[in-house]
């Protein structure tokens, strides 16, 4: 597993995945630390492509991105998390959106659970998930990451 560490206007993110592709996108902030495993080697060169699409996202140049995932998790979390890369940039889904375009309309609070464990933040949008009463729900880098992000796409209701 290849990684490496970025810059980016919230705080370092680091990125790792391998030749089936990107596999972790992680804000390395607050509470969350992330202790890189002895196995994983350096190599900025490797996201390269992937360090380009996020500086063109945080300029606001780029709305969509153009690589390749690989994340791991169960077929219901991969579901959920394909559902979130159909959000269109600047604009936001409840939990119950995502739990009924998946087709298990009830499954809400496990879309939330699967939308906490989504390892490739910001590129997997997460953050364009609200709670059904239009109000900002939790967010594993916190809610300030996730207002960030939605003002960055445009999503006006967040803005300070």
């Amino acid at each position: 597993m290849y990684y490496d560490i970025i810059e980016s206007p919230i705080c370092p993110i680091l990125l790792a995945g391998n030749e089936d592709g990107l596999k972790h996108l992680i804000f390395l902030k607050g509470e969350r630390k992330v202790e890189v495993p002895d196995d994983w080697v350096k190599n900025k060169e490797f996201f390269k492509e992937t360090g380009r699409q996020l500086e063109a996202y945080f300029s606001g140049k780029l709305k969509s991105f153009d690589l390749k995932l690989a994340p791991e998790g169960t077929d219901f979390q991969k579901s959920v998390w394909k559902a979130l890369c159909k959000i269109p940039c600047g604009e936001t889904r409840t939990y119950k959106d995502i739990a009924v375009s998946i087709g298990k309309p009830k499954a809400y609070r496990a879309v939330g659970l699967a939308n906490n464990r989504n390892p490739i933040a910001i590129i997997v949008p997460c953050h364009r998930v609200i709670g059904a009463n239009g109000k900002l729900t939790g967010y594993a880098s916190g809610l300030d990451v996730k207002a960030f992000l939605l003002k960055l796409e445009g999503n006006e209701p967040y803005a300070d």
